[in-house]
């Protein structure tokens, strides 16, 4: 049985941190080595993992600093020992099966670098509120695509062969929000993906997470994370226009949400001009629009 490590950064999650470590704890693949980080808790987390201590690796930066997700999953990285790779929010769930189900896809598809799964987006309660895929996704494994829409979440659904993050490298702890769109770029760039329709994993939305705190800081971290996207790999021109669109109809309406209208008024019209098509889809009804979180 291969050694899997599964890596939780944490960041003052005190309502949800023993829940999310239970799950790791409670998988059906007993090959399992947990790294938790705490990222410089300031509320109760660090006391609550201490009682995990004979069943977790517990992890800090030099003097207990807060140095943010990416710089938290690099040290895990650094120090795990497994074949195989997951990582996993400190608010959010892992299935039962999820390990066990996603190390047989590898084993059985050893093309495959990184398989993710689908799941369910639920509250603060566990009450689920939606599907992340619908019943017809497909995995193309094709960066093109990725880069257009992001449409999977590495964080917390993906298995991720170790020498895979070798070879595309650790996560950009300049970005402290988006990073983990940026490194499903970079896997995609390196190795084949694959996907299981099976519902592995929870993502927990409420107020305090970090998408719904940091929506602009993340859509504007998309420019530069684009940009290096355009430098690495060779994109194709309409997918490189429509992300653009993409990026400019998020952030205009984060400055709705402000009650900046001209600015977002301005950033919808620059939308339109990348993406017409997609934009009168928009217009029209046909594509339906959520969010900016």
């Amino acid at each position: 049985m291969p050694l899997v490590s599964v890596i939780i950064p944490c960041y003052n999650r005190e309502k949800y941190v023993a829940e999310t470590v239970e799950s790791v704890l409670g998988q059906t693949w007993s090959s399992i080595e947990l790294l938790v980080v705490d990222d410089g808790s300031t509320d109760g987390s660090r006391s609550i993992l201490e009682r995990f201590t004979d069943r977790i690796i517990l992890l800090e930066h030099p003097g207990r600093l807060n140095k943010g997700q990416s710089a938290s999953i690099n040290l895990g990285l650094e120090r795990c020992r497994g074949e195989y790779v997951a990582i996993l929010d400190s608010d959010d769930l892992f299935a039962p099966d999820k390990i066990r189900k996603q190390v047989a896809f590898l084993i059985e598809n050893p093309d495959i670098g990184l398989v993710y799964s689908n799941g369910y987006v639920i509250d603060e309660q566990r009450t689920i509120l939606y599907a992340a895929h619908d019943k017809n996704h497909e995995e193309h494994s094709d960066p093109d695509k990725l880069l257009l829409d992001c449409y999977f979440l590495l964080p917390n659904n993906a298995l991720v062969r170790r020498d895979v993050y070798r070879r595309a490298g650790y996560f950009d702890e300049s970005l402290r929000t988006a990073q983990d769109h940026d490194m499903a770029l970079r896997i995609a760039e390196v190795a084949k993906m694959g996907y299981l329709g099976d519902f592995l994993f929870y993502y927990r939305r409420h107020d305090d997470s970090i998408s719904q705190k940091n929506a602009k800081t993340r859509w504007k971290n998309g420019y530069r994370i684009l940009r290096k996207a355009m430098s690495r790999y060779p994109y194709r021109y309409a997918t490189i226009i429509g992300r653009f669109a993409v990026l400019n109809f998020r952030l205009a309406q984060c400055y709705c949400e402000e009650h900046k209208y001209i600015r977002a008024g301005c950033l919808f019209l620059a939308s339109g001009l990348c993406d017409p098509k997609r934009a009168m889809g928009v217009i029209l009804g046909h594509e339906k629009v959520n969010g900016p979180h």
